[in-house]
């Protein structure tokens, strides 16, 4: 995994400052795990819906994850495309699995109001530049 700095650096890179926001929380509260960083953040901030965004890159590895069946069931999440891995991301294993609990891009607006298990991929224009190179970048590499 890469260093927090550079993570969140990239999360910023994708962050419009009103409707997603990137924070340093995780290293705020200490959490480890994804897992535990969303319960707390459904703890701390109880009205609020969430929507967790994620790579394609990302869904690719997800079952590889530390409980990752228990984060697709405790909010929904929507899939930002990535350059050479979105076949790879939709016929992955953790896509097939959730395949019944899929939604169509344009319900993207609704998905913080479904009840998890929900994700979308959505169709955007995806970010041309790596994830490693946003992270060099970010690390002044």
């Amino acid at each position: 995994m890469a260093p927090f700095a550079a993570r969140l650096a990239s999360a910023n890179a994708i962050a419009d400052g009103r409707g997603i926001i990137a924070t340093a929380i995780e290293a705020n509260v200490g959490t480890r795990f994804t897992i535990d960083t969303l319960r707390m953040l459904r703890r701390r901030f109880p009205r609020t819906r969430f929507v967790w965004l994620m790579g394609a890159d990302n869904l690719v590895q997800l079952p590889r994850w530390h409980r990752w069946r228990e984060i697709v069931e405790l909010m929904p999440f929507a899939v930002l495309p990535r350059p050479t891995y979105n076949h790879r991301a939709l016929a992955c294993q953790a896509a097939l699995r959730l395949r019944p609990f899929r939604r169509a891009s344009r319900e993207a607006a609704w998905l913080a109001t479904r009840i998890a298990p929900a994700w979308i991929f959505l169709s955007i224009r995806q970010h041309h530049a790596s994830a490693t190179l946003i992270r060099r970048q970010a690390m002044g590499e």
